[in-house]
């Protein structure tokens, strides 16, 4: 990997203490947004009479709305900037999220998932691009890795409020679930102010820098892209039939998979393994697990960097990843099922920042606004087919584990492929940048 210089070095680190705590608070609740439906399952669905089936399919539907909207999304960040955008992304986002505490029954419980979902569409992917605008591809793993500490971070704080919401029975007026989608909510939309007020575009607009740390900055930033133009694909179109952007989407459409076949039914996973109800003590166990992530995420992506074996190093984590998952249901021990769920968390968590330094490393300009974008679009529809997926499987099967052991074949899946990109070793271009 190429040497970084001093000044760039202390560049990089000012960039990193000004962003990334702001970006990682917008992805804790964009993420608790997004899992808080797996908190209230059980007692939603006893005030709703909602079916396992129809709450799958409800959970799932989010992806839909996130996965059309992602590109044009993303196409209006890179022209408008991330200040205004991600300001309108996180406000409307909150306001949906709150007003599932008026989910009475399945129609509006559906409507609701799906405009959450295009609420929520190109916040991912903006502020994946949003970083390449900040952090050249030698610092990227790292900057992602902390960007990431918001997913487990999300269960380790979140997980409690979460519990500790829906112990709210009755307060008001209100059943707990509706308090925890309220409170929650609400969160995400008074950030979203903050952020109009605290985000700056690019380097050029941050008055935070000075002259000197913009140039050593923007410098090392356009050198990177002016080898993605030349290797990488140009503009919009020349992104969304690229064969390597689709190679990409179909990974993370694996990793997804595994990602949220685990997190929608963890708290009730945990709850079964303690013999009791979704609460308080189920969120502060549940949190266990997300510690693990938290530590796996920040040494491998750094690890990463160090090396530059991206594929091998996503594709290792997958496996273990996928043997967690496994091992999970297979034991009849609670400890050793924590513990395989504590492998799986830090598994899922810790292999994205690494997977995403990849297409990063070879889209750039617009191209890579349309191309980021396709990718977690397409891939987020892991999201969408996986509690599907779990619910058919374990329905086909007649085994409550049976939707777990597919969703770690699939994940075993995920890992070849990055096995394979990793061995295809074209040895020219951006690809030899990444690492791949």
């Amino acid at each position: 990997m190429p040497t970084i210089s001093p000044a760039l070095s202390a560049t990089i680190n000012k960039v990193t203490k000004r962003l990334l705590p702001f970006l990682l608070l917008m992805y804790v609740l964009a993420f608790l947004d997004r899992a808080n439906i797996g908190f209230a399952k059980k007692a939603f669905q006893v005030d709703t009479g909602i079916s396992d089936a129809a709450f799958a399919f409800g959970a799932s539907l989010f992806f839909l709305g996130y996965a059309l909207f992602e590109v044009p999304s993303n196409l209006l960040m890179h022209r408008i900037g991330a200040r205004i955008w991600m300001a309108r992304i996180m406000v409307t986002w909150g306001l949906i999220s709150a007003a599932m505490m008026f989910a009475h029954d399945e129609t509006t419980f559906y409507i609701l998932r799906v405009l959450l979902g295009i609420a929520e569409a190109g916040f991912f992917p903006g502020v994946i691009l949003y970083l390449t605008y900040w952090f050249p591809s030698s610092a990227r793993g790292r900057a992602m890795g902390l960007f990431y500490f918001g997913a487990p971070l999300a269960f380790i704080f979140g997980s409690p409020l979460s519990g500790l919401l829906l112990e709210f029975q009755g307060w008001g007026g209100l059943h707990g679930w509706q308090w925890m989608f309220m409170v929650e909510g609400l969160l995400a939309s008074v950030v979203g102010v903050w952020a109009y007020f605290y985000l700056d575009n690019k380097p050029d607009d941050a008055k935070w820098l000075t002259d000197a740390e913009k140039e050593t900055l923007s410098a090392a930033l356009s050198a990177e892209d002016n080898v993605k133009q030349v290797h990488g694909p140009s503009g919009t179109l020349g992104a969304l039939k690229d064969g390597r952007v689709l190679y990409f989407a179909l990974i993370y459409f694996l990793i997804q998979m595994s990602v949220y076949g685990v997190v929608f039914y963890l708290p009730t996973q945990v709850a079964n393994l303690l013999g009791t109800k979704v609460g308080l003590t189920v969120g502060l166990v549940t949190a266990i697990p997300w510690i693990c992530a938290i530590l796996a995420t920040y040494v491998l992506p750094r690890w990463s960097d160090h090396t530059g074996e991206r594929g091998l190093f996503a594709g290792g984590i997958l496996v273990v990843c996928a043997i967690g998952i496994a091992a999970s249901v297979a034991s009849s021990s609670p400890l050793l099922s924590m513990i395989a769920l504590c492998f799986a968390a830090a598994g899922f968590i810790s292999v994205q920042p690494i997977f995403w330094t990849l297409p990063t490393g070879y889209l750039g300009g617009v191209a890579a606004a349309g191309g980021i974008a396709l990718i977690n679009s397409l891939g987020s529809l892991g999201g969408f087919v996986a509690p599907n997926v779990k619910t058919w499987a374990e329905a086909t099967f007649v085994s409550s584990s049976a939707g777990l052991y597919l969703l770690a074949g699939t994940t075993l899946i995920g890992a070849l492929l990055l096995f394979a990109l990793a061995a295809v070793r074209v040895g020219r271009g951006a690809e030899v940048r990444v690492g791949l």
